[in-house]
């Protein structure tokens, strides 16, 4: 293709094209003939169908083989959570679940891989639970299962549901975290100055305390200090060309369909690794390390080689880079003019 001129190859892009373009129009019309489409003129998706049934064949097997952590207890013992804090709380409740819960929990126990944080968790809430709900047949079956393998320890910290006033008190009014937004640009040109991992693992620490739908967190930091694959990684992404050589660290943050059994829940890698991006800059900003989200369209190239200097999963999909860095004093800052509340507010 490289031998052939421009309009010839614009030419022969748009007769390919050209079935689709017509036919477009009418096969919009519903899902079915929108697959329909996609199947015959588009494999645009075709990553993601099969990152998402990768991902629902990993959830089955994390069932079983169970690690660090458990995306099933920790999506139902959320949820008993909630339950937990309900106004007025049901006498009984989480009935539907709580079998495959213990079960799971019961799993977890005997391999002894899970992170003892989580443990603690999981145990904590469960016999907070078991405490406070009534029995019914299922709920006391799962009783049992819980009492034989539970591992409590006696601590007065309890990981477990709290009322609001127990939260800290800060001193950081709205003018303090305006000015933190505001320092927080997207920053291209730093300093030939290594980024501390400590500063890093501080950052990410404050990064997972965002929000995620059922505490699941289906994201990962991939992190490269090292200049060389730093760069490496960001020049798979557009948007870099000009100003690429000068990152001193980067980092790929991936979203693990694994988490979910189902496709209805495969947008929630993005949103929340968004939520979790968003808190990782900002905390980076104030340990003095500047940042920028760098743009991952959906590129087969770009994907099949991020996927391989990562040795990312198929379930595994990057969502987005950020360069990460000690900003250059001197360097420049693009103005970005951002869109005010009349813009943004749909009152309704």
């Amino acid at each position: 293709m490289k031998i052939l001129p421009n309009w010839l190859k614009q030419l022969i892009l748009k007769t390919i094209n050209l079935p689709g373009l017509l036919l477009s129009p009418m096969l919009k019309s519903s899902p079915f003939l929108a697959s329909i489409y996609y199947a015959l003129f588009s494999c645009q998706f075709g990553r993601e169908h099969k990152a998402v049934l990768s991902g629902k064949s990993a959830y089955q097997q994390s069932l079983k083989d169970i690690g660090e952590t458990s995306v099933l207890l920790r999506r139902n013992v959320h949820r008993i959570e909630k339950g937990l804090i309900m106004q007025p709380r049901r006498d009984v409740f989480a009935e539907q679940f709580i079998g495959e819960t213990v079960k799971i929990y019961q799993r977890a126990i005997e391999l002894g891989n899970l992170d003892a944080n989580e443990k603690k968790w999981v145990t904590d809430v469960l016999t907070e639970y078991f405490k406070v709900v009534k029995d019914t047949r299922i709920i006391a079956k799962a009783r049992g299962v819980f009492n034989q393998v539970a591992e409590r320890q006696e601590q007065v910290e309890k990981f477990i549901p709290y009322p609001f006033d127990n939260l800290p008190k800060t001193d950081i009014e709205f003018d303090e975290l305006h000015k933190l937004f505001i320092k927080r640009r997207s920053v291209r040109w730093y300093q030939e100055k290594e980024v501390p991992m400590a500063l890093i693992e501080n950052a990410v620490n404050l990064a997972s305390l965002a929000p995620s739908a059922c505490n699941r967190q289906p994201y990962a930091f991939y992190v490269s200090q090292n200049k060389e694959k730093a760069v490496e990684l960001a020049k798979c992404a557009g948007g870099t060309p000009g100003w690429v050589e000068n990152i001193p660290c980067t980092i790929v943050i991936v979203g693990d369909l694994s988490a979910y059994p189902g496709e209805r829940d495969r947008h929630l890698i993005y949103i929340d690794s968004s939520l979790a991006a968003m808190q990782l800059m900002l905390a980076l900003e104030t340990l003095g390390l500047s940042s920028c989200s760098i743009n991952w369209p959906d590129v087969e190239t770009a994907e099949n080689k991020m996927g391989k200097l990562l040795e990312l999963k198929p379930y595994e999909r990057p969502i987005m880079l950020l360069s990460v860095g000690f900003a250059l004093a001197k360097g420049g800052i693009p103005y970005s003019q951002k869109k005010d509340s009349k813009i943004l507010i749909k009152k309704i």
